[in-house]
């Protein structure tokens, strides 16, 4: 039987924050709720539900602040935003996000693209949001992702020291964890492997999520290229809703029903109960209806004599 008290790996699930705000349409905030209600059941324990940006700049996170007050109502599930600078911070801080997740990008121009900063200016910007977190709210956790760090489809080639540096840094400014995040879908196993891997090698166990797409068809197996050494927290979305808005070319996260099936098939228990898994997509279609969504193991269904792994 499924544990859910004691997961392999915990999947993270993104599609409230990433997958909402890579489309066009609005998701009402009363299906959000709903959303964030069948994700819960179905075992998932953390969420990210919101970014917290002007309003006129993301209008599908006006209610940013709401959703996370829903959220916290849920017993054991970690309730985390998306922060790119200090005021929106303070504003995830004061909502009550259990976790912050910063997008600090080892590519000079989509970090300019994206937030307005270059990486060295992100990582200030990182120490000061630890500041403030250790004055308003110290249980917090604080995630510094490393956006681009496969490549980018505006600079090309992001060299794999500036990676590992960058992640360093962030550690060092007051991140408690860092991860590795392949924005643009240009990332293969051996180049996960070896960069996951120097990782841990240079920050240890404060090295974070592995954040795939599946832009390119490689996102399950970049996920399991990370697990092969020792990445267990993976960040996916519901029927692969996202992408990046600042990064051309980027779509298709980590359907989270079918990296729920792979690591269940390989007996790696990830606390989720695939059916209601699967189930969650009907909010998220109510939510946005003719929205695409995606997903193998939806269509196929489970194999006969399929069992959760213990």
């Amino acid at each position: 039987m499924n544990n859910p008290l004691n997961p392999h790996v915990l999947i993270s699930e993104v599609g409230p924050r990433d997958g909402l705000q890579s489309v066009k349409a609005t998701m009402p905030t009363a299906d959000k709720f709903r959303w964030i209600d069948a994700l819960v059941a179905a075992g998932v324990r953390e969420i990210e539900v919101a970014s917290f940006v002007p309003p006129k700049l993301l209008p599908q996170m006006a209610d940013a602040a709401e959703v996370v007050r829903y959220g916290k109502q849920k017993a054991g599930v970690t309730i985390m935003a998306l922060v790119p600078n200090l005021r929106g911070a303070e504003n995830a801080l004061r909502a009550g996000a259990d976790k912050l997740t910063m997008p600090v990008s080892a590519s000079t121009a989509h970090s300019l693209a994206n937030v307005r900063r270059t990486p060295l200016e992100m990582v200030e910007e990182v120490r000061a949001i630890a500041r403030l977190r250790d004055e308003l709210a110290p249980h917090v956790k604080l995630e510094a992702g490393i956006s681009t760090a496969f490549g980018c489809t505006l600079q090309g080639l992001v060299p794999e020291d500036d990676v590992i540096r960058l992640a360093a840094a962030c550690i060092e400014a007051g991140a408690d964890e860092s991860g590795l995040s392949d924005t643009v879908g240009y990332a293969n196993p051996a180049q996960v492997r070896r960069l996951f891997r120097r990782l841990k090698e240079e920050i240890g166990d404060r090295a974070g999520a592995a954040h795939m797409h599946n832009t390119r068809g490689l996102g399950l197996a970049n996920c399991l290229a990370a697990w092969d050494v020792g990445v267990r927290t993976f960040d996916s979305s519901l029927g692969g809703l996202g992408g990046c808005p600042y990064a051309p070319g980027a779509s298709g996260n980590v359907v989270t029903e079918d990296l729920v099936f792979m690591f269940e098939a390989m007996g790696v228990s990830t606390g989720i109960d695939l059916e209601r898994i699967v189930a969650a997509r009907a909010p998220l279609m109510q939510g946005l209806p003719g929205e695409p969504v995606y997903g193998m193991t939806p269509d196929a269904g489970l194999p006969k004599g399929f069992r959760l792994a213990a």
